[in-house]
């Protein structure tokens, strides 16, 4: 099937979607009925196949900074402090009681390979946090440190991540170095995020003031500005996805600096409105599309691992996820959170 079909089909499967949720008797959050969906499609003969590295590209740097860009300022830095323990402290944790959970259940697995499965589970994933809580009756300060905490933990999950790697191939690990990885992975995505911002900004202003301000040119600079700062923190190996956020809550502050026409910022929002329903829809729908063919890899993966059954690998997913994902645990120190840092 060509690109150009996929694509149509994939814009009628989110409209019809959207429409079923508001129709249907009982609230299902639209994720949920995308990934049927898209099972749906692929029971159907449907089939996508897509790089991972260029799903990456086109769809993450975007949705992130969308999310930067809109989140509440205010409460975002006012909660700093509880996102923050959920988006490092809460993650590591989580990596270092199901790495040695997963080692104790599938003793073939070394302690370091299972902190590494840890660390891939661990952090929420921003996309799935912020579709749902959308939809969600979670009070908006809870929501706030949930969608916050999203943004943040991929750097802890990342470093964690290639630590665990390493540790793996050479046996050996330092947690002075995993210490200063993280802060540099951190700190250079964010700043990556903030110079593309500043830099964009300054040009932006600058051609305005000389020229005038047309609201489709401006609109196609925002969607841009994802993209560089991604690639841009890529190409420093650092954190492109704090990149695509520091560039989200930057752009909101740098619009506040210069002059936009009123009619830039009602097409812009409508646009970047549009093009969120649209890659989150994609997403899910990717997602539903893929399920039918893992189930079928199930018994080839079972017998690669040794156990009789594919349903053994199922029992050791649910095993894992509940406490790998930690959601509960998550909402419960959400709230935690909220009544203790009530002003």
């Amino acid at each position: 099937m060509s690109l150009i079909a996929i694509v149509l089909v994939f814009i009628m499967a989110i409209v019809v979607t959207v429409f079923l949720s508001h129709l249907l008797p009982v609230k299902v959050p639209l994720p949920l009925i995308q990934i049927a969906a898209g099972a749906a499609l692929a029971a159907s003969g449907f089939q996508v196949d897509f790089d991972p590295h260029i799903f990456l590209l086109l769809f993450i740097p975007p949705l992130l900074f969308l999310d930067g860009w809109r989140i509440p300022k205010d409460a975002f830095f006012r909660d700093m402090k509880p996102i923050l323990s959920l988006a490092i402290g809460l993650v590591m944790v989580t990596i270092l009681g199901i790495g040695l959970f997963i080692h104790w259940l599938i003793p073939a697995i070394t302690v370091a390979a299972g902190f590494a499965l840890a660390a891939i589970l661990s952090p929420t994933d921003p996309v799935a946090v912020s579709a749902m809580t959308a939809s969600s009756p979670l009070p908006s300060r809870m929501a706030h440190i949930l969608e916050g905490e999203s943004l943040l933990n991929d750097a802890s999950g990342l470093v964690a991540f290639n630590f665990a790697i390493a540790a793996v191939l050479t046996g050996s690990f330092s947690p002075g170095d995993a210490v200063v990885k993280f802060f540099l992975m951190a700190f250079g995505g964010i700043l990556s995020g903030l110079v593309v911002v500043w830099v964009t900004g300054k040009c932006n202003n600058f051609l305005v003031r000389r020229t005038r301000e047309e609201p489709a040119i401006q609109i196609l600079i925002s969607l841009l500005i994802p993209f560089a700062a991604y690639l841009l923190a890529e190409a420093f190996h650092v954190s492109g996805i704090l990149a695509a956020v520091a560039a989200g809550i930057a752009m909101h502050y740098e619009q506040l600096s210069g002059p936009r026409l009123p009619a830039t910022r009602m097409k812009s929002s409508a646009v970047w409105s549009m093009l969120q329903t649209t890659l989150n829809g994609m997403i899910f729908l990717m997602l539903g599309e893929q399920l039918p063919r893992m189930l079928r890899t199930l018994p080839a993966v079972a017998s690669q691992a040794g156990v009789s059954s594919p349903w053994y690998l199922l029992l050791y997913a649910v095993a894992i996820t509940p406490g790998a994902r930690s959601d509960a645990l998550r909402l419960g120190m959400a709230v935690d959170e909220a009544d203790n840092f009530s002003p």
